[in-house]
């Protein structure tokens, strides 16, 4: 290995790229915090574009939320150690609107309603909730809604998004789809969903989609996609393919890894330098080498190179699990940045309940850092661990984001969160 000669000094080093990472910066940015940034990029490939707050609570009676800021209310007191439990509306909110005023600021806006969440059709052939969908996305609740005939199409060679499927999941609770497939313009054999997007961004291949999908169209009010509509050029490919129809269409999201992810990817990657955030993209953090005077002393690279970042603060953004944020081993969960306590069931036949299905889901999703409130990790006896250590996103303790349908408000707020505290603790 390499190590580069130059060292490195900031105010904050961001350890994490999923969605927590890339709130983090940018809210440092804005708040004009001389900021570093490092992490593998590959979280964010499994992205569903969907912004979702709180979708179900409470999990063990699988309500779902109409109105997700009520529902966070009711969490706060029936969850007072849950992330949100330590977080003012008013912060979530303001969280949560910051990161879409920044994506449609930069060609990716999303539709949303202030009090309520949408209801979002999903490749697995069910019905997810969501406040804030992409805008490819956005007309698939409101035919939805008014249970329009729709036309759903999917491509020959396209694995994981059957249009059969999703119409046979969904018939009871949208009978008028109508299932398709059909060959994607100029392609054949195995399709991936990131090449048919990126074709798609070429007017002539919008043309000839279009127009094989139009031989079809007979009665439908809508058309539905695979999430293929482009990347970088989302508004301009989903304009066209809409008016050459002459009814909406809307994207479903595709199993991921998928698109969805790398356009959120693409916005933050590529707009968060002009803003002044350092990125250190592909690279983790090797070694913690204690701190020198008032500073963390990082080594961060791959395994060709690296170099040492000397930091006044740093903010966990580092994922759970398939992060690498945690790592479970035959003696329990760890934490693999600063090896800091993990609030974990006691032993690992705690993990699991007997039920693969339980309705309250498994403890061992709800391990993870326990944080004081200005979201510094502390130990088992609730003691602040480090003065100048915040922890924001999946990483942290006491929520099960996956069955509570809140992980990118919460990968927001607690960013949010931790950033203002950062922040405060810099001054």
């Amino acid at each position: 290995m390499k190590n580069l000669e130059t060292d490195i000094n900031c105010d904050l080093m961001i350890i994490g790229t999923g969605m927590a990472g890339m709130a983090a910066a940018l809210f440092a940015a804005q708040s004009g915090i001389d900021s570093c940034q490092a992490g593998a990029a590959g979280q964010l490939g499994f992205a569903s574009g969907l912004i979702d707050v709180l979708g179900i609570h409470p999990v063990k009676k699988g309500r779902v939320a109409e109105n997700p800021w009520q529902a966070i209310e009711n969490l706060h007191s029936d969850n007072p150690w849950h992330p949100y439990a330590r977080m003012e509306i008013s912060e979530i909110k303001t969280a949560v609107k910051t990161v879409l005023a920044f994506l449609e600021d930069h060609g990716y806006p999303h539709v949303f309603h202030e009090e309520k969440n949408m209801t979002m059709p999903t490749a697995a052939g069910t019905l997810k909730p969501s406040y804030a969908v992409p805008h490819t996305m956005a007309a698939g609740p409101a035919s939805l809604s008014r249970q329009e005939p729709c036309l759903l199409v999917d491509f020959s060679g396209l694995q994981g998004f059957s249009s059969r499927q999703i119409a046979a999941g969904l018939a009871d609770s949208w009978p008028k789809l109508r299932p398709v497939q059909i060959s994607f313009p100029g392609a054949s054999g195995e399709l991936h969903s990131e090449r048919m997007a990126r074709a798609l961004e070429a007017r002539q291949n919008r043309e000839k989609l279009t127009e094989a999908v139009s031989l079809h169209l007979g009665d439908a009010r809508s058309v539905a996609l695979p999430a293929v509509l482009g990347i970088s050029r989302t508004l301009e490919v989903a304009g066209d393919i809409a008016r050459g129809l002459g009814v909406p269409v809307f994207e479903i999201p595709t199993m991921v890894p998928g698109v969805t992810g790398l356009r959120l990817r693409e916005k933050f990657e590529h707009n968060l330098p002009s803003m002044g955030i350092r990125q250190f993209l592909q690279q983790t953090v090797l070694e913690v080498h204690g701190r020198t005077g008032k500073r963390w002393k990082l080594e961060v690279g791959n395994i060709t190179s690296s170099c040492m970042i000397y930091a006044r603060a740093v903010i966990l953004c580092s994922g759970r699990f398939m992060g690498g944020g945690l790592h479970a081993d035959r003696h329990g969960i760890k934490e693999t940045v600063f090896g800091l306590p993990v609030a974990q069931p006691p032993d690992r036949a705690s993990w699991h309940h007997r039920d693969l299905l339980h309705p309250g889901g498994h403890p061992v999703n709800r391990a993870g850092l326990a944080v004081d409130e200005k979201f510094r990790p502390v130990d088992s006896e609730g003691k602040t661990l480090y003065n100048n250590v915040f922890a924001a996103g999946s990483v942290l303790a006491e929520q099960d984001w996956m069955r509570q349908k809140c992980g990118s408000g919460l990968a927001f707020a607690t960013a949010y969160k931790a950033v203002n505290a950062c922040r405060e603790f810099l001054e």
